[in-house]
């Protein structure tokens, strides 16, 4: 059986340069360089050499529902939904309550919130 490792994550935006702004203001995500090709797809880095990949699409209908969406851990999950606030992005929990966290069966809390493109992120607090 072969292994397997997470190497990064694609979306289709309308507008690259302001989904680069948001993920960079809140996710403090550094640019890094499209090594691929010359386009316009814009390459943003997290921890670990794991990267996200923006790819502009300024005339896709982009449809998502929260079932599908991508998670973050991070041990500073209080100072992160503040940062929520302080930038006044909407969050919810997973059952939609406006600006509540979730407290999962395993004790995980976690948020939920859409970037410009309305695509689904968690972030959560299993940092283990």
């Amino acid at each position: 059986m072969q292994n397997f490792l997470f190497n990064h994550i694609a979306l289709s935006v309308k507008d690259v340069d302001e989904s680069v702004k948001f993920y960079q203001e809140l996710l403090g995500l550094e640019e890094i360089e499209n090594t691929a090709s010359n386009s316009k797809t814009r390459w943003l880095s997290f921890a670990e050499g794991k990267q996200l990949h923006l790819i502009p699409r300024p005339n896709a209908e982009i449809k998502t529902n929260k079932a599908v969406h991508f998670a973050l851990s991070t041990a500073s999950f209080d100072e992160f939904i503040e940062r929520l606030n302080e930038l006044k992005v909407e969050y919810s929990d997973w059952k939609d309550t406006p600006n509540k966290d979730y407290i999962r069966k395993d004790g995980i809390r976690q948020v939920y919130f859409q970037d410009p493109n309305k695509y689904w992120i968690e972030v959560n607090d299993d940092t283990v």
